[in-house]
């Protein structure tokens, strides 16, 4: 008869050594495809500009809602100044018809309209203050003023405090998106530590300022000297346009950093934004919202240097149409402002600031 022992267990011991070398293997296979040291130098650069993309659309959303912000912050302190400064008006009426009530007490004679002034319900005296004949024409003026400020007072008060809760919300917006962008960057900060600093200079477009140790090549190759590409004999269509093409000429070389306006770096918004600034005109801070600032182009045939150029579905990247299907912007980060081809991007339209 076959015997119905139960297995012996395996030992403690023996058990520990199994789980710690089967979380071993699963850390190494993890690490592994985490690493993936075979990726090649064009799978890297994929990730890279895959992350960097996805940064500069988080970078447009957070600086739409800094922009927001910086408003709502502005409006909350212009509120809680009015608020403040009409409180002490309201205490100084008050005070006036409270040392009349006073005078009138000392002599023996409180006006009963006084008397009603000073109890819980001062909005509702006026209401009845208009049947008591000893109210006179000075009080009652002092009375209306009061209850109209109480009543302004009051719908300031309900204004700053849903300005103040859009404020919080919108500061938890941009903390999100803020750490939208730095995981990104991240990423495509990692991918890039797995190349060499010769190949990291390829993928990120600036292989030719590497190897030359200046300050850079022509535009074409994303450089920065004396020399650029040709951009053709096309001319601005306005004073401001060039004004502002040349503005941004002035800045090739500057790094591109998320959130930044300028003068010493920018992203692609800031960019433009800064160089039209440098022309008198003033745009909206986020690429969807300069867009919108002046005359759109769809025909690239019909761009003129200086004129806003959109790329993406988005329009999350803004730049300068320079001439001769060449854009000059902030590329994404690593890179410096630069010229570039249109066509490295899926441009959308132009526009063309009055």
């Amino acid at each position: 008869m076959a015997s119905h022992r139960r297995p012996k267990q395996p030992g403690r011991a023996r058990v520990t050594v199994l789980t710690a070398t089967a979380a071993a293997a699963v850390a190494l296979t993890s690490q592994a495809a985490h690493a993936d040291p075979k990726a090649s130098k064009a799978e890297v650069k994929e990730k890279v500009d895959k992350y960097y993309e996805e940064a500069e659309q988080a970078t447009e959303k957070y600086n739409g809602a800094k922009e927001k912000q910086d408003k709502l912050d502005k409006q909350v302190t212009d509120l809680q100044d009015k608020v403040a400064r009409g409180q002490e008006e309201i205490n100084k009426l008050r005070n006036s018809l409270g040392s009349l009530a006073t005078a009138q007490y000392r002599s023996g004679a409180v006006d009963p309209s006084l008397q009603l002034l000073l109890s819980s319900d001062p909005d509702g005296y006026l209401d009845k203050a208009s049947t008591l004949s000893q109210v006179s024409a000075k009080q009652a003026g002092t009375l209306k003023q009061i209850s109209e400020k109480q009543r302004v007072l009051k719908q300031q008060r309900e204004e700053a405090t849903g300005k103040l809760k859009d404020l919080a919300e919108t500061r938890k917006v941009l903390g999100e998106q803020k750490e939208a962008v730095q995981e990104k960057l991240a990423a495509a900060k990692e991918q890039l530590n797995s190349l060499t600093a010769a190949e990291r200079a390829e993928v990120l477009g600036e292989k030719e300022k590497a190897e030359s140790g200046s300050k850079g090549g022509d535009g074409a190759r994303a450089g920065r000297d004396s020399s650029r590409p040709d951009l053709g004999k096309d001319v601005p269509t306005s004073g401001r346009a060039a004004a502002a093409l040349a503005a941004a000429q002035g800045k090739i070389g500057a790094p591109y950093v998320w959130g930044a306006t300028g003068p010493g770096s920018f992203d692609c918004s800031g960019l433009t934004g800064w160089a039209y600034a440098q022309a008198g005109v003033t745009l909206p801070r986020i690429s969807q919202d300069q867009a919108n600032a002046g005359t759109r182009i769809y025909d690239q045939s019909q761009l003129k240097p200086g004129d806003l150029v959109l790329f993406y579905g988005d329009l999350h990247h803004i730049g300068l149409y320079a001439g001769n299907g060449m854009t000059l912007h902030a590329p994404k980060p690593g890179a410096n402002v630069r010229y570039e081809s249109m066509g490295n991007m899926p441009f959308q339209f132009g526009v063309r600031i009055g």
